[in-house]
């Protein structure tokens, strides 16, 4: 069967495009901002240097064209790209988000580009190597264009590769208007590293009931399982004497950090997980003799064993209060993201819509379960269906951190192939824009 003529069109435009340059240009610029959000903080963006690159962003925004730009007082940039003459597709949103991760340093971040992969050891800097012994991904990119760390920072490809898919995808669209789409809605969000990147997104800013975050890993994979997530701290209080005459009396709460710690089931960390299987995660130890503050995450898909591990922790804690009479444990539990499978199964048309996306720009689409966690969990939990496409990076908040460049070019296609297909099923399957159904 013949391909629409909108899609024929998109295709030809694509083929006389060259999104690689324009990719690698954005990319490079935006990590080298240092946008790495703060966990300790109470504030949204927690971190202010976050508002650098959401103005800069809102700037291109706006000189590529786009009149309806705006970047909030929370850190939110928000935009929109009108439908083309004659699409009446109910609007959509595409998201990524600003900040990196806190688990190592995001400033000065001094990427290497490696052209013509050829197969060998990078040796990207200062003691450290991408073996594809180790990483036997980067066999799959020889010829390529990589881009890397020079080993002293992470990266920052999640998401600053999905911002420059998503920008790539805007200039696109704009300079092609041969191109059909629908009301497109441009999201970049704050702090989502730390799990709060839609606490205060204006949801009623927005038009879109659907969405889609490019914050994925490798190309082809789509995502709509993540984590069930919780937070968890727990709070030490020991009792204080001199050391010199601590003997029997004493109780240092940074002891008990570690005693607790080494009580928490080794085969359920993460280096001892994958697969459906979750895991506590200690982040961070804090404290002095008399005062010790553990915080961890918990992940799993399924809730009873999220809750299982919640109540492990409490056990362990009184545990501890009867063995050190004169200690005090408080285990404090805060829910961060749900599971978001069970609601974008009720709309399966955002599937289909995707991996036919996928499949135009030439990939098989791998459905994938997110070790993780997304934007799009939270918008889900509040009523907008929102799965996760690839960006195309592979190991994540280190400094081992790198993307090849092929692969953010096909996500730009599947963006924008994406865009296309959904004016399309839309403008034919759906009888209003409140009644979107395929």
């Amino acid at each position: 069967m013949r391909p629409p003529r909108d899609i024929t069109t998109l295709r030809t435009l694509l083929a006389d495009a060259d999104l690689g340059t324009d990719l690698e240009d954005r990319f490079l610029r935006y990590v080298r901002v240092h946008t790495t959000s703060d966990r300790h903080s109470d504030t949204t963006p927690s971190t202010a240097r976050q508002f650098d690159l959401a103005r800069m962003l809102a700037e291109e925004l706006r000189s590529l064209g786009l009149d309806d730009v705006e970047v909030t007082e929370y850190c939110y940039v928000l935009a929109r790209i009108p439908a083309s003459a004659g699409v009446s597709a109910p609007p959509v949103l595409f998201l990524a988000h600003m900040d990196t991760a806190p688990d190592l340093s995001g400033e000065g971040v001094n990427p290497r580009v490696w052209r013509d992969y050829d197969g060998s050891v990078l040796e990207i800097g200062h003691g450290y190597r991408l073996d594809p012994a180790e990483y036997p991904d980067l066999r799959d990119y020889v010829g390529d264009t990589l881009i890397t760390t020079d080993g002293s920072t992470l990266l920052g490809a999640d998401d600053k590769a999905g911002i420059a898919e998503i920008m790539c995808a805007v200039r696109f669209i704009l300079e092609n208007p041969r191109v059909k789409h629908g009301e497109i809605e441009i999201v970049f969000t704050p702090d989502e590293e730390i799990g709060r990147g839609v606490d205060k997104l204006p949801l009623e800013k927005l038009h879109g009931k659907y969405g889609f975050t490019i914050d994925g890993g490798r190309q082809g994979s789509i995502e709509a399982e993540c984590f069930t997530a919780w937070h968890v701290t727990v709070e030490i209080e020991g009792y204080v004497i001199h050391p010199g005459s601590a003997k029997n009396r004493m109780v240092n709460a940074v002891a008990l950090a570690g005693r607790f710690l080494a009580a928490i089931p080794q085969a359920e960390s993460p280096e001892a997980t994958d697969g459906r299987d979750g895991f506590y995660c200690p982040v961070e130890v804090r404290g002095n003799y008399g005062h010790a503050e553990i915080d961890l995450i918990i992940r799993d898909f399924e809730m009873d064993e999220v809750k299982r591990r919640i109540d492990y922790l409490e056990h362990l804690a009184r545990t501890m209060e009867k063995a050190y009479p004169r200690s005090s444990l408080r285990v404090r539990a805060e829910r961060q993201y749900l599971n978001m499978y069970e609601s974008i199964s009720r709309h399966p048309f955002l599937l289909e819509l995707l991996e036919e996306a996928v499949r135009a720009a030439g990939l098989e689409p791998l459905r994938e379960p997110i070790r993780g966690g997304t934007d799009g969990s939270r918008l889900t939990e509040m009523g907008v269906p929102t799965p996760n496409i690839f960006a195309g990076g592979f190991n994540f908040h280190g400094r081992y951190e790198w993307v090849p460049l092929s692969a953010m070019v096909r996500a730009t296609e599947t963006i924008l192939y994406l865009a296309t297909l959904w004016s399309q099923r839309s403008n034919s399957k759906c009888e209003s824009r409140n009644d979107f159904r395929i």
